[in-house]
């Protein structure tokens, strides 16, 4: 496992990264200013896979987009950047406050007409998409309660188009992934989430582990059948 020094020269490298790449960002240092007021908790991405994202939907040409878990709206705002001007993001939250957060993150951005927050629990609200055909998407991004990774996965599979991007964020844990007995809610869900896509039909997948200010973590990233 990581221990202080492995985090200080992550840390390090991720300041190198976006001193070189990434150019001084008032909206989204105001979103965690807000985020931080408003008292929700500093999970967010970090700026250099919040640009991570930002990129991979512009490669892919995202026109929809679909989140679930919103937080205060940082990787939303990533998102729907890489939208043009008629694209659509709809991003899932379950908690009214962080929603509210979001919202506002969002409008201050310049977003607010590319982006809509659906109050509620996910998987209800994922299900109401479905039935009301409101897919295809283009790019998936869950992170959002990590039990529900894989009934978000394969619900996200069939609002996805086919060769969809869909990314399932905080899977490797500090690299307790491994701990095939563990009794982590979170570690659990994250083996749930490599089961499912491992037994989903015609998937392409993969996953990269990150390391960083955030720690110790990766994603799965799947191009849907």
């Amino acid at each position: 496992m990581a221990d202080a020094a492995d985090l200080s020269a992550w840390s390090a490298v991720d300041g190198y990264i976006a001193d070189s790449l990434l150019d001084a960002d008032p909206a989204l240092e105001a979103a965690l200013a807000r985020n931080a007021a408003e008292g929700l908790p500093a999970i967010d991405v970090s700026p250099a896979q919040g640009r991570f994202l930002q990129v991979l939907a512009g490669l892919i040409g995202a026109r929809r987009i679909l989140e679930v878990g919103t937080l205060g709206g940082y990787s939303g705002i990533c998102l729907a950047r890489a939208l043009p001007p008629d694209g659509r993001l709809i991003s899932l939250e379950i908690d009214p406050r962080h929603a509210g957060v979001a919202r506002a993150n969002i409008a201050h951005a310049g977003l607010g007409d590319r982006v809509e927050v659906r109050l509620g629990p996910a998987l209800q609200s994922l299900a109401a998409m479905e039935r009301d055909v409101e897919g295809p998407f283009d790019l998936v991004f869950i992170d959002a309660d990590k039990p529900n990774n894989a009934a978000y996965f394969a619900q996200a599979l069939r609002l996805a188009r086919p060769g969809a991007a869909i990314l399932i964020d905080n899977v490797i844990r500090g690299g307790r992934v491994l701990e095939s007995h563990g009794r982590d809610a979170n570690v659990r869900g994250a083996r749930a989430a490599f089961a499912a896509v491992a037994e989903a039909s015609g998937c392409l997948a993969t996953a990269l582990q990150m390391v960083g200010v955030k720690g110790w973590d990766g994603l799965i990233i799947v191009q849907a059948r």
